[in-house]
């Protein structure tokens, strides 16, 4: 339903789907399928999405099958994401954890802790990797890892941890994510690829792998640094070497409203240079490692709020301000990747798919993720290409539907409205008020109107007005 000159509701799961490397060609029909019901039916239990029993075993005996591996069922997404990347001369990378909480599902089996609470909190960990323009348009997954946490091993000291060995430990992720982009790099032609991280992906090991002599040159790192790490500079520390720079610019960007704080227009002040981390105590032996180092400082922040302070290592050299204030714009970003996550949960109902072992689940899981990003594809292409047609992305009977529906009239015009409008009325059917400072609809609006789309679309095909067009 949703792909860019697409003529019929299956076409984009065909596109993304239809070369996955499964046992029979009949599990990939299947899963196209599956995503197209998955997609035209958001929040729907798997039994309601499906349509009919025939359909809902079918499905079921799907993830049931162990011949499947999740990694296939993305690889097919990540290569027509690849695809798209080429088109770009940068393309964002951006990976983030999430947890998925089955607790209210006792029986399913495989299940790990997901917080403190070990017995009760029972569930899953996501790990996934976003492709995004420096604009923000969602271009595809690259990379995911779902796991369950051993109850056993959950909670060691952190002296018990320190003597894991590195592919073992939970942090492991970041770095896999960006073997993920360094070994898919040769298929994105002159694309540069940009990994970016949150203050957790701060480790001392990534920034190692990026730098490593046989890394691949077009991949490089952009992470927020958590760590006031000691610095081969005067000022010993990284936090104390940032303030001893001078502003080099200043960058306005919005903030949006948060914890019952209003939004507002922030100043920041721009530093940065390169910068010389030393390894931490307990890699001493390793040697130090060169980065370029930015700073963002609100200036003046309103009373009662809390100050930006964003402070980015990267792999990047930033010799100007304006390399400066171009990283600091990727890193805003990442959030992209949280966004992806809460319609996942929010849009897809991932957490209440009832199944009965992990594995199945984590077939699940990887169809609602490719589905999730189509919506959320949706969203920031009716922003950055407002003037571009609704008929791009919705089949002929779901826009004319859509005019008639919002219109209230029985015909509707031969000309496609634009991707904007035809946005817009979707949210308003999921709730979106569309008042002037409503703003543009989010992916969670257009979620809930797209499932009332497919009602109203069934409809009007059903009572014939699709004959009154010719």
């Amino acid at each position: 339903m949703l792909e860019s000159n697409a003529s019929s509701s299956t076409d984009w799961a065909s596109h993304e789907l239809g070369h996955a490397r499964l046992a029979d060609r009949r599990l990939v029909k299947r899963l196209t399928t599956i995503a197209t019901n998955f997609a035209q039916h958001p929040t729907a239990a798997i039994p309601q999405a499906c349509g009919s029993w025939k359909q809902t075993k079918a499905a079921y005996r799907f993830f049931d099958n162990d011949t499947v591996e999740p990694a296939a069922i993305l690889a097919a997404h990540s290569q027509a994401t690849v695809q798209r990347m080429q088109a770009y001369p940068v393309v964002l990378c951006a990976q983030d954890t999430t947890t998925l909480n089955y607790s209210t599902h006792p029986q399913t089996r495989g299940l790990g802790p997901i917080s403190n609470n070990r017995d009760k909190t029972l569930g899953l960990l996501l790990h996934s990797t976003l492709a995004l323009t420096p604009n923000g348009q969602p271009l595809g997954l690259l990379h995911v890892q779902t796991w369950a946490r051993s109850g056993r091993h959950f909670g060691r000291s952190s002296h018990q941890r320190n003597r894991t060995p590195r592919a073992q430990k939970e942090s492991q992720k970041w770095m896999s994510s960006l073997s993920a982009c360094q070994a898919l790099a040769a298929s994105c032609g002159g694309t540069t690829l940009v990994n970016v991280a949150d203050r957790e992906g701060d480790l001392y090991d990534l920034f190692q792998q990026g730098l490593a002599p046989s890394a691949a040159p077009r991949v490089h790192l952009l992470v927020r640094a958590q760590h006031n790490r000691q610095v081969a500079h005067p000022q010993k520390y990284l936090w104390d070497f940032l303030a001893a720079q001078r502003p080099r610019a200043r960058l306005k960007i919005q903030v949006p409203r948060k914890d019952g704080q209003p939004g507002r227009l922030a100043t920041l002040a721009i530093r940065f240079a390169p910068v010389t981390l030393r390894p931490p105590c307990l890699k001493e032996d390793q040697p130090a490692v060169s980065l370029w180092a930015v700073e963002a400082r609100e200036v003046r922040p309103l009373q009662g709020a809390k100050a930006i302070c964003w402070r980015l290592l990267t792999t990047l050299p930033v010799t100007t301000a304006e390399a400066a204030i171009e990283k600091v714009r990727w890193y805003a970003q990442r959030w992209q990747i949280e966004v992806i996550h809460k319609v996942l949960k929010s849009g897809c109902q991932v957490e209440q798919r009832q199944l009965e072992t992990t594995a199945r689940l984590q077939r699940v899981v990887m169809v609602d993720l490719i589905v999730a990003w189509r919506v959320l594809s949706l969203c920031k292409a009716a922003r950055e290409t407002p003037d571009g047609l609704a008929s791009d992305w919705l089949n002929g009977h779901e826009w004319r539907a859509l005019w008639c529906y919002y219109h209230e009239q029985p015909r509707p015009p031969r000309r496609s409205p634009t991707l904007s409008q035809a946005v817009r009325w979707i949210a308003q059917l999921g709730g979106f008020l569309a008042r002037r400072s409503d703003g543009e609809p989010g992916p969670i609006v257009v979620w809930r109107g797209l499932r009332e789309l497919q009602t109203i679309t069934a409809a009007w095909r059903r009572f014939g007005h699709e004959y009154s067009y010719g």
